[in-house]
């Protein structure tokens, strides 16, 4: 009988220390060997753009890297790499950290957006934030062709003639948002939809394109508009911040191994609105996975070899 609890308690144990040398992402455990550890959240464009930092890493450096995947939101990864247990933040948005992270009000302007936060995370986190990819995924309202043909829809604005029989999908975090929600939306534009609807983001789509909305506030990158052949409507008034997306890493990283600074760099403006897109667009339409498709989108552009400083 003793024998048998002996036994029994070691299979017990087994799977616990097997997790125990695994680790948990975003729980710390790597880092210490030499690996970089590249956090990144549920979406599949931070996915994406975490799998073509890693890819560059190992295949211009050899460093061994590691994704830690799949975290909540921007909040998550920021403590994260506070916490020292990730190295680099595969995509940060201007208008989210200003607003969030350092709880200042929403900036209009582009580029004083970015000053402030390339200082703030300096001077409050020693982290670089890095230049902007090339592209902003801002929020946006969109119609089907069908409805832009119908009612002459190219911007905002437009929306004004049609609103009061327009029903609007809306993700259910920019309802009640300070600044650039939606009661400061109506002040801008000067008008009111039929109804509103808060929804999960990843659900307006199937909803504008079974036509249960008339319009819906999505994402400017998301690979559906491509999917659903949505049209983008121009933000006219300039009411949203700009959300440029860059990468930030923490300088210990940049000391550790000073040749990732120059690496990294060569991925500076090098993805436009359209190239995110389709990126976004393969993963999320044609199912390719995040690694398949970071790994065709640097074949493709040889690594940016000779962008580097």
């Amino acid at each position: 009988m003793k024998q048998f609890k002996k036994l029994f308690l070691s299979l017990l144990l087994i799977p616990v220390l097997l997790l125990s040398g695994c680790g948990f992402p975003g729980l710390g455990g790597s880092g210490n060997d030499g690996t970089v550890r590249i956090a990144s959240q549920t979406s599949t464009e931070s996915q994406i753009m975490a799998n073509i930092i890693a890819e560059l890493i190992n295949h211009e450096l050899g460093y061994k890297t590691t994704l830690v995947n799949n975290l909540g939101s921007s909040t998550v990864v920021h403590q994260a790499m506070v916490r020292n247990d990730a190295d680099i933040s595969a995509a940060r948005y201007t208008g989210t950290e200003i607003t969030g992270t350092l709880g200042m009000n929403p900036v209009k302007n582009s580029a004083k957006a970015t000053a402030i936060v390339k200082r703030e995370f300096k001077k409050r986190y020693d982290q670089t934030w890095y230049p902007s990819y090339g592209f902003s995924d801002t929020y946006a309202f969109m119609v089907t062709q069908k409805e832009a043909k119908e009612d002459n829809l190219n911007t905002v604005s437009d929306l004004k003639k049609v609103a009061p029989q327009y029903n609007a999908g809306v993700d259910s975090s920019w309802m009640n948002r300070k600044g650039d929600g939606y009661s400061d939306f109506t002040k801008a534009y000067g008008f009111d939809f039929k109804r509103v609807y808060p929804m999960q983001i990843g659900l307006v789509y199937d909803a504008v394109e079974a036509n249960r909305m008339q319009t819906v506030l999505g994402y400017s990158t998301d690979g559906r508009i491509r999917s659903y052949n949505l049209k983008v409507l121009k933000d006219d008034k300039n009411f949203f911040p700009p959300y440029q997306c860059s990468l930030v890493v923490n300088n210990s990283l940049l000391k550790k191994y000073p040749k990732l600074k120059p690496l990294l760099h060569r991925l500076d403006g090098k993805i436009n609105l359209k190239t995110m897109q389709e990126l976004n667009y393969q993963v999320d339409d044609q199912l390719l996975e995040p690694n398949v498709v970071a790994k065709k989108f640097l074949a493709k552009h040889n690594y940016f070899k000779g962008s580097d400083d």
